[in-house]
């Protein structure tokens, strides 16, 4: 840790903007200049004052971070293993069951980065399982086997204080593991956004508890150039008439339940709920008209997920968890309506099964909620079984969300209008046509008539 005596501290610089007023202050650490913005005059000021007092107390400034060395010393004190798992437990309670399994991949992979040695002594993978299974698992850590406990607490021994945040240099290598692959292939580019997501709230969680003082990762373009995603829905991924149809009849034909696949397949291909809204509709959910009006749409009532995150991130044990709506108030709910092909469907499928309207409309074989693995095996079979070897090996349908974006793409080019989409879809419209805008084709012939329709400049007089 390198200090120096060499500090010069300027007057806060006022910067009156168009939205809000930013007062920064400003200060030299052996000849490298440093800012800090704060909201308000109290807080610029009393940062300036500290900054101010140790000069006057003859401390020493770190010339990495720009700090004195008092500063260092709550975030020194503490190693970032015990830092990662009083996050991990403070927030809890707090996070959903993909939340607290994602937030522990990204504490595993920045622990892993912040150890002082390689545990030569245990194999790599064990200490990633442990670190991202038990460590930072608050309801199984104080359950942990002896041979996981061995590897946590020389861990603990080994990692490095919070602290090393403050070098730039550090951060920038921990930044860097992080975003590579076990195998040295760089991560991909939404792999490497959510760690720095999840990375963020956490060193702003560190700032509030006062462990440090500013956060440390990078800002503004510097954080966004190396990890810019789309969400935009590739249009090689969506199914045309005939494959939909060839893949639902090779399902619906399917030995193994076959017919009760098929009738949760055709409600994500003609609705274009998210599975794990599909999953969790009941009989009553489903409005089918009266039994001699097939011809009729039916509707969907949507209003809860249960989606498949592993029962070890839930607190029921169980592999589902039941959550509201993505993107959606508490208790919101919203209507779907179903082709009267779909009404066919779920009429017989409920009477083939001879279900009660407060059962599951999509069952496992034991009555329980369909598993993901069950849905995702047959899709797999259905794709190798009728598509050819080349469109298999293509994006086209490669995975069951695909039947919601062909749902989706379909009602935009058929012309019905974003807003009824995104409400179906359960979507906002401008994230609605983010997504699906590339998609969206076969309307060309239209428009251009409706822009002949409008005229064009007036011919110009005859000269003669």
């Amino acid at each position: 840790m390198e200090t120096t005596y060499d500090v010069k501290i300027y007057k806060i610089l006022t910067y009156k903007g168009a939205r809000k007023t930013t007062y920064t202050v400003r200060w030299v650490v052996a000849g490298k200049r440093w800012r800090e913005p704060f909201d308000t005059v109290a807080l610029a000021e009393g940062f300036r004052s500290e900054l101010i007092q140790a000069t006057g107390k003859g401390e020493a400034f770190v010339i990495a971070t720009g700090l004195p060395v008092s500063h260092r010393s709550k975030s020194a004190a503490m190693s970032w293993y015990k830092f990662a798992v009083q996050y991990v437990d403070a927030r809890w309670s707090q996070l959903g069951g993909n939340s607290r399994k994602n937030t522990a991949k990204t504490l595993t992979a920045a622990t892993i980065a912040l150890l002082r040695a390689k545990p030569t002594q245990f194999d790599p993978m064990a200490v990633r399982t442990a670190l991202r299974e038990w460590a930072f698992n608050a309801n199984r850590r104080p359950d942990a086997p002896r041979d996981v406990a061995a590897i946590l607490r020389w861990v603990e021994r080994n990692s490095l204080p919070v602290s090393v945040w403050e070098d730039p240099e550090k951060v920038d290598d921990v930044l860097r593991a992080m975003d590579t692959r076990l195998d040295g292939k760089q991560a991909a580019a939404w792999s490497r956004k959510r760690h720095r997501r999840i990375l963020n709230v956490v060193m702003r969680y560190a700032i509030r508890r006062r462990i440090l003082r500013t956060n440390p990762l990078p800002k503004g373009k510097e954080a966004t150039t190396a990890t810019k995603t789309s969400n935009a829905v590739d249009k090689r991924s969506l199914m045309n008439a005939d494959q939909a149809a060839a893949l639902l009849d090779w399902i619906r034909r399917r030995p193994r339940g076959g017919k009760r696949l098929h009738a949760f397949f055709a409600t994500l291909y003609y609705c274009g709920p998210r599975p794990e809204e599909a999953v969790a509709m009941r009989v009553r959910d489903v409005r089918l008209p009266d039994v001699d009006a097939d011809d009729q749409w039916c509707e969907l009532m949507i209003h809860t997920a249960t989606p498949e995150v592993g029962k070890q991130w839930t607190d029921t044990g169980e592999i589902h968890e039941r959550r509201d709506l993505k993107g959606r108030a508490e208790g919101d709910t919203r209507t779907v309506p179903g082709h009267p092909a779909l009404t066919r469907i779920l009429r017989q499928h409920i009477e083939d099964e001879g279900l009660k309207p407060g059962d599951l409309l999509f069952q496992g074989e034991n009555g329980s909620i369909l598993a993901g693995s069950v849905i995702r095996r047959a899709w797999r079979s259905a794709r190798q079984a009728v598509l050819a070897p080349h469109v298999f090996d293509s994006p086209t349908g490669k995975r069951v969300y695909d039947n919601r974006h062909t749902r989706l793409t379909k009602w935009l080019n058929d012309g019905i209008p974003p807003a009824q989409v995104a409400e179906w879809a359960g979507n906002s419209v401008p994230v609605l046509l983010a997504t699906y805008a590339r998609c969206v084709d076969g309307q060309l012939p239209d428009l251009k008539k409706r822009l002949e329709a409008a005229g064009d400049l007036p011919e110009p007089p005859d000269a003669g």
